[in-house]
């Protein structure tokens, strides 16, 4: 299923989902961050997703890490609170969601780095490098709060 985001755009579809959704800034031991490569849009991202039932939001987030690239994780902060209205995501199946993301950062605990059926490839990515990647730039505000080092989290 493909994906398409749009930001601030006049000819968005009108959204008829809304998706509460937990992303995680993983890093390493040299402090580089995780970043998966979206098979639905070729885009760069942090691993996360849709919150479901019986998730509690961290948990949300520790389970979406697991499943998109293997690592068990253990959270250890909030970036912030994503919800700009002038987001939308549509997806093929008629869906066009907006979200509400909470995105927090984790430690890896175990797991092996695996890529899923969402992503074509993983990345520890040096800041310093992460302006030559493709990514949208909700994903690149996420990261750039996090690397602000933040006395308090994003509330938007």
């Amino acid at each position: 299923m493909a994906r398409s985001e749009f930001y601030d755009d006049p000819d968005a579809p009108e959204p008829n989902s809304m998706v509460v959704a937990a992303s995680a800034v993983v890093t390493d031991e040299e402090g580089r961050i995780l970043l998966q490569r979206r098979r639905d849009n070729n885009l760069w991202a942090l691993p996360g997703g849709g919150m479901d039932m019986s998730d509690s939001l961290p948990g949300c987030a520790v389970r979406e890490v697991k499943e998109e690239t293997g690592l068990d994780v253990e959270i250890t902060g909030l970036v912030g609170t994503y919800t700009d209205p002038r987001h939308v995501i549509a997806y093929t199946d008629g869906e066009v969601r907006r979200q509400f993301n909470v995105c927090f950062t984790a430690r890896i605990t175990g797991g092996a780095l695996t890529i899923s059926d969402e992503s074509t490839e993983l990345r520890f990515v040096a800041p310093t490098e992460l302006a030559q990647l493709p990514m949208h730039h909700t994903q690149q505000l996420r990261i750039r709060h996090h690397l602000e080092r933040r006395d308090s989290p994003y509330l938007g």
